[in-house]
């Protein structure tokens, strides 16, 4: 499987809430860069990352575009993030259910055919608009 392929099986896996199959296709050594946060890094700081996320949100993602350099190895992910706000997610607003579409994209690596590194970023100040929170 080369990355681009890769890349789109972890993200049908997310579609699906296949997290065993996502976490599946990353390193041990996987570095998460996560939107308005730090880096972690490990396999099961990511498994702790999808289960806390599975608690608050439901998400799938549509509109998705790959794109990848020559070698493969760096792809980026654009794509619209469609969800439902469940429960609520430490000091942000309370979770009432609210549903959101928010557009996002992803820079991903992979190396020894895994996901070395996972990097996200989506606008949090549109988020909270979208939930009722922000002006």
């Amino acid at each position: 499987m080369n990355g681009r392929q890769l890349v789109q099986q972890y993200y049908d896996y997310f579609n699906q809430q296949n997290w065993g199959g996502m976490l599946s296709l990353l390193s041990d050594d996987v570095i998460h860069e996560v939107n308005q946060g730090g880096t972690r890094t490990g396999k099961d700081l990511y498994r702790d990352f999808l289960a806390h996320m599975d608690h608050c949100y439901e998400e799938t993602l549509s509109d998705m575009v790959l794109m990848s350099d020559e070698s493969g190895h760096r792809i980026a992910c654009e794509f619209v993030v469609n969800g439902i706000y469940k429960n609520t997610d430490g000091s942000l607003p309370q979770a009432t259910g609210q549903t959101y579409q928010l557009p996002a994209g992803a820079f991903l690596e992979v190396s020894d055919g895994k996901i070395q590194r996972v990097t996200t970023y989506y606008n949090l100040p549109l988020w909270l608009r979208l939930i009722g929170a922000g002006e």
